[in-house]
């Protein structure tokens, strides 16, 4: 331990004096969120090679707290009177006589454990990126002559963040995300349906010998030449039962928002009394956790410089933790999770979800399908909205299918979802072995972060489903 004499991007004397004027402005706690983004991002469309774009992008967060209110500004610039200027302007109208005295920084270097190889800074590896896409396209196109056109991305970005605060805190990191995807589109002359495939985490381009481009480009058309196929979705309420992998997005925006302290401090979700109550059927186990290795919503440390970890948010039915930052601990009294979160150093953090899924049970996905007299399998599910506080949802299923007698009998379309995340969690019955993570990007008030969802099959015994049939 000790001040680091490394490679700062803001360097020690300059925050030193920075967190010192906040704290004698009255400020109950200081921080520096310094920020270096570099992004490298390939499109294609069909068979060519749309985009090759680059960017680099630096800047400073300041982030000032008196007792519970939080002031945030940002800056590009680096010399010490902006940043100086920044925090005057923020505590003008809470400016009182200083009432914390600073912790002099201790250094503390962080154990990578998401090792990345092939990073952005070394090689942006284009040629081997368009490739990839290239060979997806060839291989969706190869499965039908009826799969008109496909659309391709390939993401990768090297974010460096360096924190320091008031309570003593300095810390860094090097993060380090790839993603790949490919949606095809199939069309008969009068109508068109889509299908898409994409895979990503925290590392660098190496990934690409863990996704495979024929295989992306196989699921892609293959989802878009079911939904082709489909037929119309009845409606009214039903069994229906919820494919693995991305299937998960419903209880991440319907249930694991309302357990962020965000909406817990105000009381703008449901659960926020709920501590240690029954919220869900005895077989639903819910878990937040960052430290899954290379996953797309794993971190070393959270954007507050804590170590994140694993989060039991439901044990057997019963619920047993929030999510929570540096804010809504002190609000709420529940321990810091190392969830604070923020999309870059535009935004102050605030608790959010890192890898979020609903643990394997033990029943197969046949013997979930033969229980159902009439419903719908949906075996991938797709966007949709929610209601903050209450959970309301209505969710589109990307991929469906009509169940009668026990049997999946025909694919359907314009089918969705409706209901609110609590009454869900109540009707899981059945819960799969068919355990899977999907990566996707969530938006909520500190921006848009990366991060996973999942769950295996489950079985959910009466739902709205809405449909054209």
């Amino acid at each position: 331990m000790g001040i680091s004499l490394g490679n700062s991007m803001l360097g020690i004397q300059v925050s030193n004096s920075v967190i010192d004027y906040a704290l004698s402005l009255g400020a109950d706690f200081a921080e520096l969120f310094v920020e270096q983004n570099h992004v490298n991002t390939i499109s294609t469309l069909s068979s060519e090679v749309q985009a090759v774009r680059s960017g680099i992008d630096f800047g400073i967060g300041i982030r000032l707290v008196y007792r519970y209110k939080v002031l945030y500004g940002y800056t590009n610039q680096i010399e010490e009177n902006e940043l100086k200027r920044i925090v005057k302007e923020l505590a003008t109208k809470d400016r009182r006589d200083p009432s914390t005295q600073k912790t002099n920084f201790d250094y503390r270097k962080i154990m990578e454990a998401h090792p990345a190889k092939k990073t952005l800074s070394k090689d942006a590896c284009i040629e081997s990126k368009i490739a990839f896409l290239l060979a997806a396209d060839q291989s969706a196109r190869a499965t039908s002559n009826i799969i008109s056109q496909t659309s391709g991305s390939c993401m990768q970005r090297e974010q460096q963040i360096e924190i320091f605060n008031s309570e003593g805190l300095h810390t860094d990191d090097t993060r380090h995300y790839t993603r790949a995807s490919l949606t095809a589109y199939a069309s008969d002359g009068i109508e068109q349906a889509t299908g898409s495939s994409n895979d990503g985490g925290l590392r660098g381009w190496e990934i690409k010998d863990e996704i495979d481009a024929e295989k992306t480009g196989n699921e892609a058309a293959r989802q878009a030449l079911v939904n082709l196929s489909a037929k119309a979705c009845p409606s009214g309420r039903m069994p229906v039962v919820l494919g693995n992998g991305f299937g998960g997005v419903i209880f991440h925006e319907a249930c694991g928002h309302l357990l962020e302290t965000t909406a817990v401090a105000k009381k703008a979700s449901v659960f926020h009394d709920q501590m240690g109550e029954m919220i869900a059927n005895p077989v639903v186990n819910a878990v937040d956790d960052g430290t899954l290795t290379n996953e797309w919503g794993s971190i070393n440390i959270d954007d507050e410089g804590l170590t994140t970890k694993k989060t039991q948010l439901i044990k057997d039915g019963k619920l047993t933790s929030f999510l929570a930052d540096r804010l809504g601990s002190a609000q709420t009294g529940f321990e810091c999770t190392g969830s604070g979160r923020r999309q870059s150093y535009r935004f102050a953090p605030a608790s959010r979800m890192r890898n979020t899924f609903i643990e394997p049970g033990e029943t197969d996905l046949h013997e979930m399908i033969s229980t159902i007299d009439k419903g719908i399998y949906a075996s991938h599910m797709g966007g949709g909205s929610v209601q903050p506080g209450t959970g309301e949802f209505n969710f589109s299923v990307q991929e469906g299918y009509y169940v009668e007698n026990g049997q999946i009998q025909y694919p359907v379309k314009a089918a969705t979802l409706i209901s609110t995340g609590p009454a869900v969690l109540k009707e899981i019955s059945m819960v799969g072995k068919d355990f899977e993570l999907a990566c996707g990007m969530c938006g909520s008030i500190s921006g848009a972060v990366p991060t996973t969802v999942g769950q295996p099959s489950l079985k959910v015994d009466d739902i709205l489903v809405g449909g054209n049939a």
